[in-house]
């Protein structure tokens, strides 16, 4: 019975995050994590998808630092963009031509207007000069002769709409491309705007067609672009109320040849309300164009791949070369052509899933893009419907399934489940173009799980704790809480593996020890033990043992740690520095101070619960570790702390390395390189490389018993660094081989006797 009433009161922890969520489905509460997560997974999912490919039908004429550099800074005078339209339009015969650009003021760079007002004032007595001047407007007017060359071209000009408390209205807008009475009442069906910054009449007159450049972006959140109105209601006194296309509506509208377009709405379904508008059709000669929309007659833009001219999805040509006719004619023939700019200084970047600077024009060009490939994820009417439905039924799975089933296949039901969650959606989007949400789905199936989990482990489960109690005494905690999360991987059994083993020696103990009575001795070695213990903690080290004034540990054991060498290597620079912070603080209190010795190995060694019947402890032996417990000792002959071997050298890639010998140690035949760390490879600089260069021909240079070449080589590096020691003992070896013969059977190496 009461195995029973645990199992209910499973299940009933398990359907609160359920409820929580489902409390934000229907809008009860709204969590704006769970929307942030949406769009991360929205962002996520559109980068993993994108084609990636150029889309050769499109091409931007980029207003570029190259071009601002050779025409002047922007606004440039209008005669350039008569050229570039001309040139486009009939040079190059391009299928249309769009302007992310606003023209917004007269152009009077020519300086017609100030000579005009000249003849009629000041110089009015001046004969000829009004006339002259009019004789030369033609070629001064440089908005006419912009006016000039977009007549009869399918070019498309932009302007932009506004939402202000007291509306403003500057320049003309077209005509409106649907009016107000094309949509039923009773709800919005497009976004609403109330003001607009248009083209100057004079150009707006000319050029046939023109769409605004609003983009949507969520300020509350991010300030991302993941979405563009296709079609917006304006609702202003200062131009025609009714409906307005974008830019890239617009311009795939001429490009197609489509003269129409006409709103579809989903069947009504016996509800009394509005029908919801899915669609925007277009009317192309015989042929009919079907453009999803969601609710608000927004389109997701269909992001191809990184923006800029270095991005691969648009070909980028800078327009100081349309401009001065650079290009062979029919370059861009039967291209659609976007004008805009990546220059900074304009400011047309913008946030989006792709990039955080991405052009302003190539969102009208992924628009475009995507409208000619029939490629425009859509937001369904049904979206909120469809989560509603994942979510109660991933809840009900796991609400039972968790708590019916064991831990491995709880987490088996967990996995499925979630799988089944995204590969749904996923495919959805990718076969139909659909984006539903997935959020609140995946929050419910984790929120669930952890619950069920955390009940189970409180209630239920012993074996983390018998784990903690286990390996609590060898290794740091913090490898504790992660061994628990899986008990069963690990156990006391001994294995092979490759770990790294240090060896840490106090210099100089035993003159110490003679110095200090013997509670004060174990003050002292307490205080600089701890110090080194939580340097090895800090860098994931399991403390073997202590031995006198030695502290042995290892790395990759009992957690595995495929980083095991360089762990330990920081390990052994930080303890370095320790030792220099005690010794601060020792000079200030009068203890004397200390030195240390470190030895590093990697490679196969034994790892397990050792001993006899009285007393065991998780250890590592075996060939590996002796040589580490040989090497330690030699770092006070060469003049430094950190004595590594070349196995452990070889798997370290952070650091800059100076090699110090070839030794043979005590009780090993073979020959084994020894290193030293010099400084984290971020931190070398040029003059240290080089000095290691020629460190490392000295070397060469010894082993190939050519002393006087190594004594050469070895000169400038006492000159800049006499008190080293290491190389004063490669002089005084230099020194005295050049005495003797060279011996054929030499291989370089360095016999110690002793430890």
């Amino acid at each position: 019975m009461n195995a029973l009433r645990q199992r209910w009161a499973r299940i009933a922890i398990t359907l609160v995050p359920i409820a929580l969520v489902l409390a934000h489905v229907v809008g009860f509460w709204r969590l704006p994590f769970l929307e942030g997560l949406d769009n991360f997974i929205y962002d996520a999912r559109l980068r993993a998808t994108m084609p990636r490919t150029l889309d050769p039908r499109i091409v931007i004429v980029d207003i570029d630092d190259a071009s601002l550099q050779q025409l002047g800074q922007w606004p440039w005078s209008r005669d350039h963009l008569a050229r570039l339209t001309t040139e486009v339009m009939d040079r190059q015969q391009a299928v249309v031509l769009g302007f992310d650009i606003l023209f917004v003021e007269p152009d009077e760079s020519s300086g017609l207007d100030v000579l005009r007002r000249l003849a009629d004032g000041p110089l009015q007595h001046q004969t000829g000069l009004a006339e002259e001047i009019e004789r030369l407007a033609p070629h001064l007017d440089h908005d006419a002769a912009f006016a000039d060359a977009l007549a009869g071209q399918r070019v498309a000009l932009g302007f932009y709409l506004t939402q202000t408390l007291e509306p403003r209205a500057k320049g003309v807008l077209p005509a409106p491309l649907l009016l107000p009475g094309a949509f039923p009442e009773g709800r919005s069906y497009a976004t609403r705007w109330n003001g607009f910054v248009g083209s100057i009449p004079q150009l707006e007159e000319a050029a046939p067609a023109a769409g605004f450049l609003n983009v949507l972006l969520d300020a509350e959140r991010d300030g991302i672009v993941r979405s563009v109105p296709l079609i917006a209601r304006y609702t202003g006194t200062n131009a025609q109320p009714g409906y307005y296309e974008s830019l890239g509506l617009v311009v795939y509208r001429l490009a197609v040849g489509a003269d129409a377009v006409t709103p579809v709405f989903a069947p009504a379904g016996g509800s009394t309300g509005p029908p919801a508008l899915t669609a925007l059709l277009l009317k192309a000669g015989p042929k009919s164009l079907r453009i999803p929309v969601d609710s608000s007659a927004s389109a997701l833009v269909p992001f191809r791949g990184p923006g800029g001219a270095r991005g691969g999805s648009f070909r980028h040509i800078s327009a100081v070369d349309v401009v001065r006719g650079g290009l062979p004619p029919g370059e861009l023939k039967d291209k659609v052509v976007l004008v805009g700019s990546t220059a900074p200084g304009l400011e047309d970047l913008r946030s989006a899933p792709v990039g955080a600077a991405y052009p302003g024009v190539e969102v009208h060009a992924n628009i475009v893009s995507g409208l000619l490939d029939g490629r425009m994820p859509v937001v369904p009417d049904y979206a909120a419907g469809y989560e509603l439905v994942t979510v109660l039924a991933a809840g009900l799975v796991l609400a039972f399934g968790l708590s019916l089933s064991a831990a491995p296949r709880a987490v088996l039901i967990a996995v499925i489940t979630t799988a089944a969650l995204v590969g749904l959606n996923t495919w959805l989007f990718i076969h139909s173009g659909l984006v539903l949400p997935l959020a609140s789905a995946l929050a419910a199936v984790g929120l669930a799980f952890v619950l069920n989990m955390s009940w189970g482990y409180l209630v239920e489960t012993r074996a983390s704790r018998n784990l903690a109690h286990l390996f609590g005494t060898y290794v740091p905690p913090e490898l504790v809480n992660e061994m628990r999360a899986d008990p069963e991987r690990y156990s006391m059994r001994a294995e092979s593996k490759e770990l790294t083993v240090m060896f840490c020696d106090m210099r100089g103990f035993t003159k110490l020890a003679e110095q200090m009575a013997p509670v004060e001795l174990q003050d002292f070695l307490n205080e600089v033990f701890s110090r080194l213990t939580e340097v090895i903690s800090a860098q994931r080290g399991t403390v073997d043992k202590y031995m006198g004034d030695c502290v042995m540990a290892f790395w990759g054991a009992p957690v595995d740690m495929p980083n095991h060498a360089e762990l330990a290597v920081r390990a052994a620079v930080e303890m370095a520095a320790a030792v220099q912070e005690l010794n601060a603080a020792h000079r200030q209190s009068g203890r004397p101070e200390i030195s240390i010795g470190i030895g590093i190995n990697s490679g196969m060694m034994s790892v397990g619960d050792m001993g006899s019947a009285v007393r065991r402890s998780y250890t590592v032996v075996g060939d590996a570790v002796n040589l580490a417990s040989r090497i330690e000792g030699l770092g006070g002959h060469y003049g430094v702390e950190i004595v590594a071997s070349q196995a452990t050298q070889r798997l370290v890639s952070g650091f800059v390395w100076q090699e110090l010998d070839c030794v043979r140690v005590q009780g090993k035949v073979g020959v084994a390189r020894i290193f030293t760390p010099v400084c984290h490879r971020a931190d070398a600089s040029r003059s240290l490389y080089e000095s290691l260069e020629r460190w490392n021909s000295v070397l060469s240079a010894y082993r190939a018993q050519d002393w006087e070449e190594a004594q050469a080589l070895l000169a400038p590096l006492i000159s800049v660094d006499a008190k080293k020691v290491l190389y004063q003992l490669y002089a005084q070896r230099l020194a005295s081989m050049t005495l003797q013969p060279k011996n054929p059977n030499w291989d370089g190496a360095t016999r110690f006797e002793t430890k």
